[in-house]
């Protein structure tokens, strides 16, 4: 599970933003949350919203550009290097819009949870170089905090990494946590470090068609199964598909229609524009609850319809469905969903620039107007984002009153 995030100093992210999965103490929809090992609480869904040129795709980019940035050099050295999602290449870039910042590192931390553990990982980089690194752990069974490793102008390994050697000509560019990936890829600790970024959160790009096929093409009965029930929900007459795959690794999906008794077989390739999005889509949706991963998708409404929208918000939300631990993260312009009958007030984030062009990145159930006032849990939330009353504004770029927002 994904617990917490923070970035700064990264793209149009001036200032320190942290996102937060970890459920808020409010009384709304409280059989809606994971509840891990130790008793804590954590978000299956958060939803993102804001104009377009506000940095809400920025907040899901600095995610993945550490992913990016920590498993490159895994796949460079020839560790199962046809990891598709990073053919997509990620620059860590700083604000510009600042002499300052321009000349500053990015810093990213994350914490992070396995079946054992909980991992607070720091990384700071400065045009591609590690300027400082740290990693500790907390073990879930006896709450015990240890620090692993820390790099700043030497390398300091602790705990259970303390007698692992370290190559004295290592790379100011690779990360210590890629590098131990590499040459001590059988320790426990660090092999669940690295599957956790690996296989435990995934990035949905939609500009690749060929891996939403790829990924279309699972043998799983369970995710095919789990798929002909979103289309299902979608009332659409689609009753089967199957995949086939050629000695060349090329793929055909062909869909089975039933109309009235008729049974019709197409290819996807014939299907509207809409079903090849979901064929793209609902893979991805169904292996994550299946598997209880990290889902990561930007402008998740621009791609299937609302009704089928809200349905998977709903399955993440559904603890006897989401049994894994799943989390689903996206952003949105879709408002049919922006309820309090489908989200919690602290899933419900938004993004907008402030008047240098730096973005902030604050949720609902912090906001307070100017009052001092907390937005209530059975408010308007729809309503009263389009009334340009939680500072960001869909239709503005920048946030309405600086001085109102209080994240």
């Amino acid at each position: 599970m994904l617990c917490q995030f923070t970035v700064k100093n990264y793209k149009s992210i001036r200032d320190e933003m942290t996102f937060d999965m970890q459920a808020a103490a409010i009384s709304e929809h409280e059989d809606r949350v994971i509840k891990d090992y130790d008793e804590e609480l954590f978000l299956p869904v958060s939803a993102i919203y804001g104009p377009n040129g506000g940095g809400k795709s920025n907040v899901l980019e600095a995610i993945y550009s550490l992913a990016f940035k920590v498993l490159r050099p895994l796949y460079a050295a020839g560790e199962n290097d046809d990891r598709i999602f990073l053919q997509k290449r990620s620059f860590i870039e700083p604000f510009v819009f600042s002499k300052e910042t321009k000349n500053k590192p990015t810093e990213f931390e994350i914490f992070f949870r396995t079946d054992t553990a909980e991992y607070r990982y720091i990384l700071h980089v400065k045009k591609d170089m590690v300027i400082y690194e740290s990693l500790d752990r907390v073990k879930l069974d006896t709450g015990r905090r240890s620090a692993l490793f820390e790099r700043g102008e030497e390398i300091i390994l602790k705990g259970a990494f303390s007698k692992l050697k370290i190559s004295d000509g290592l790379s100011a560019t690779l990360p210590l946590l890629s590098y131990l990936g590499i040459t001590y890829k059988k320790n426990e600790i660090v092999k669940d470090v690295l599957e956790w970024f690996e296989c435990g959160i995934e990035f949905l790009n939609y500009g690749n068609p060929v891996e939403e096929l790829r990924v279309a093409a699972s043998n799983s009965e369970d995710v095919k199964q789990l798929m002909l029930g979103m289309i299902q929900e979608m009332d659409l007459d689609i009753v089967d598909f199957r995949v086939i795959e050629d000695e060349d690794k090329q793929i055909d999906i062909y869909t089975k229609h039933r109309v009235e008794g008729c049974e019709v077989e197409l290819n996807l390739l014939e299907e509207s524009s809409g079903t090849k999005k979901l064929f793209g889509l609902m893979p991805f949706i169904a292996s994550s609850l299946l598997n209880g991963t990290t889902l990561v998708i930007d402008e998740l409404d621009a791609k299937i319809h609302p009704v089928l929208l809200r349905h998977i918000i709903m399955m993440f939300n559904n603890m006897s469905i989401n049994k894994k631990k799943a989390q689903l993260i996206f952003t949105s312009h879709d408002l049919s969903t922006m309820n309090s009958e489908v989200f919690r007030r602290d899933e419900i984030w938004f993004v907008a620039k402030g008047n240098v062009q730096n973005s902030k990145l604050y949720s609902l159930v912090e906001f307070k107007n100017e009052k001092g006032e907390s937005v209530r849990k059975d408010a308007r939330f729809d309503k009263q984002y389009l009334e340009g009353k939680y500072g960001a504004d869909p239709y503005l770029k920048k946030i309405i009153d600086w001085g109102k927002v209080n994240a």
